[in-house]
């Protein structure tokens, strides 16, 4: 069978636990939660990050940074997971849900503006599939009305926006490290802080609302209450797979790069024949292969080649269903109408099998699989 995702975990990742297990520490901030901060760094230049518990607790932080208040509200897309809009909720935001573009399946830019009222407060956008926002817009948009604008770019460790690393283009990134993501430690995420002057809030806020940071540092003899906050950081057993993740960052990276480019060249004739509409990668940007999506003719068509692919024991998903149109959605009293593109497209979006281990001719099957039933249906 071929899963759909699979962590890649070598001795490495195995040697790195073991020696936090019994030389390290199994709460947070020890020898490996450094030792990743460094790695961010050299690679990334990133001088300011958190460990957090998942990629959902950082855009939890962000919410707090940017003082998210009952009734203010946030511009979103729909096509996203959960995490980034609950992250809002849960402060009493209301969301603002946006269409997508049509190419990127990213938040439509040309909309945002529209969206805009004396409530909005922030814009949090999403690198979905690890293909970068058209972040200079939205920047610019957000800077002229006064509003925050938080990168969701739990997709797009490694992915390149103009030259520039996702997570460092707005004043908060946020990035997933969840099993299912390009670096993993099974449970976990982290938060870039882009502006200095928001560091020491983050910290207090992540350690419960303490200064216990500053206690490990030997700037104070005992730490206090200054803020509201939760327990947002991981174990340090959990950043040592991480570690080692990113020891390997650049092998994972190409095993991964490899897949997506076997997916889209063998789908290019199909593609030409108007079966299918494949991944599309702006020229700004520059991906990590995090995903490889395909948008099928109509909903019936996506149906039926999920269960043939079954047949032939590939494992593929649909992705996400519309926030805006999911029970929370119309709860909260959104409208499918709304926003027509992600109604479309979540209704067609297939999401193919991808990881880093995943051999070459595992991901021919898979593409030749899909073409063939395709050409049959």
């Amino acid at each position: 069978m071929i899963r759909f995702t699979k962590s890649s975990v070598t001795e490495l990742e195995e040697k790195y636990v073991l020696d936090a297990l019994k030389n390290g520490s199994l709460s947070g901030d020890g020898k490996y939660t450094s030792k990743v901060y460094e790695q961010f760094k050299e690679r990334f230049g990133i001088d300011r990050m958190l460990l957090t518990t998942s990629g959902t607790t950082a855009l939890e932080m962000a919410s707090i940074l940017i003082d998210l208040q009952e009734g203010d509200e946030v511009i979103v897309p729909s096509f996203t997971f959960s995490s980034t809009v609950n992250a809002f909720l849960l402060r009493g935001a209301k969301p603002i849900f946006c269409d997508i573009r049509k190419d990127t399946m990213n938040i439509d830019e040309t909309l945002i503006e529209s969206l805009i009222t004396p409530r909005t407060k922030a814009i949090y956008c999403v690198d979905y599939a690890g293909i970068p926002c058209d972040l200079d817009r939205i920047n610019e948009i957000a800077n002229k009305h006064g509003v925050f604008v938080i990168e969701d770019a739990a997709q797009a460790v490694g992915s390149k926006y103009k030259g520039k690393y996702c997570g460092t283009l707005t004043e908060f990134g946020c990035f997933s490290f969840h099993e299912t993501k390009n670096y993993v430690m099974g449970e976990g995420g982290g938060i870039v802080i882009n502006n200095e002057k928001y560091m020491e809030r983050a910290e207090i806020i992540r350690e419960k609302g303490t200064n216990r940071r500053n206690v490990l540092r030997g700037l104070v003899d005992k730490y206090t209450w200054h803020d509201i906050g939760s327990s947002f950081l991981p174990s340090d057993v959990l950043a040592a797979i991480l570690a080692a993740q990113m020891e390997r960052y650049d092998e994972i990276m190409n095993k991964r790069l490899n897949v997506w480019n076997t997916y889209h060249t063998i789908l290019e004739d199909c593609e030409k024949s108007g079966k299918l509409i494949r991944q599309f990668v702006p020229d700004y940007a520059e991906h990590n292969g995090h995903m490889y999506n395909i948008i099928l003719p109509s909903e019936e068509i996506r149906a039926k080649l999920i269960a043939a692919l079954k047949e032939k024991e590939i494992i593929s998903y649909i992705c996400y269903v519309p926030l805006h149109s999911a029970p929370m959605g119309l709860h909260l009293g959104c409208d499918p109408k709304d926003c027509p593109v992600t109604e479309d497209y979540g209704k067609r979006v297939l999401r193919l099998p991808l990881y880093a281990d995943m051999t070459a001719e595992q991901a021919e099957f898979v593409a030749q699989a899909v073409c063939d039933i395709l050409e049959n249906m």
